[in-house]
């Protein structure tokens, strides 16, 4: 039975979301999206004549939704932001619909943590520079512990998810001088993008009095500025 369409639907920008992901959002007949992080824009693309707004709903409520409405031989989607796999909390979801007898499948998208590179002019990786990415996140209410001291005594470039109410507490444990390039990136190829560049002794007062409090990632690394980098030409071009 089935299958439930994860989609990821980018990092904001509606023109960002993947081809077969777009296709589905125009086949569903029923859509159900994470409200408070899915640009609206993408949502009334859209014809599903059912869209569910999964902001403030249960685990057993969205499944139970999607369970419904493929029962009733209804092709449901399920809009995730950016990319599923990047704390989408799909694997649950996955796992009760597989006990449901029905099938999932995932349709990749592009995270916000490349938009937020494009929005820098910058990548990731970068020879001479780093060749190595951290994607993580802070400890809050969904997460005892977590790694960033440790994580970010490693010469790599540090993306940090869901961090923006803490930025300054990360900052303060983070092992990287404090002159290092960084960067917060508010909503990402969405109309009210925000970019502050800093570094990560100043770079937390500076969000704060661009009036970022939320929906941001933190980047840290020398790629922020690679201007100024000392990086290496490319092989392949060369």
């Amino acid at each position: 039975m089935g299958p439930c369409y994860f989609v990821g639907a980018g990092p904001g920008d509606p023109g960002l979301i993947t081809v077969r992901g777009m296709a589905l959002l125009e086949s569903a007949d029923v859509l159900i999206y994470a409200g408070s992080l899915v640009n609206p824009e993408l949502v009334a693309l859209s014809p599903a004549p059912v869209k569910l707004n999964s902001w403030g709903m249960k685990l057993a409520e969205i499944t139970d939704a999607i369970s419904r409405h493929i029962r009733e031989g209804k092709q449901v989607v399920r809009l995730h932001s950016g990319d599923p796999s990047l704390y989408g909390a799909i694997v649950e979801q996955m796992e009760e619909l597989d006990r449901l007898g029905i099938r999932s499948e995932i349709v990749p998208g592009v995270s916000s943590m490349f938009g937020a590179a494009a929005a820098l002019g910058t990548q990731l990786t970068l020879g001479g520079v780093s060749d190595t990415l951290i994607v993580t996140r802070p400890a809050g209410a969904t997460l005892e512990h977590d790694y960033i001291r440790e994580l970010s005594a490693l010469p790599a470039t540090m993306v940090v998810f869901l961090g923006t109410a803490q930025l300054e507490d990360v900052l303060s444990r983070v092992g990287y001088p404090p002159e290092t390039p960084a960067a917060v990136v508010y909503h990402a190829t969405w109309p009210d993008e925000l970019v502050v560049r800093g570094c990560v002794r100043d770079i937390a007062a500076k969000a704060r009095s661009a009036g970022i409090a939320r929906s941001a990632l933190l980047i840290i690394g020398g790629v922020v500025e690679p201007g100024s980098s000392g990086r290496k030409r490319s092989v392949l071009y060369s």
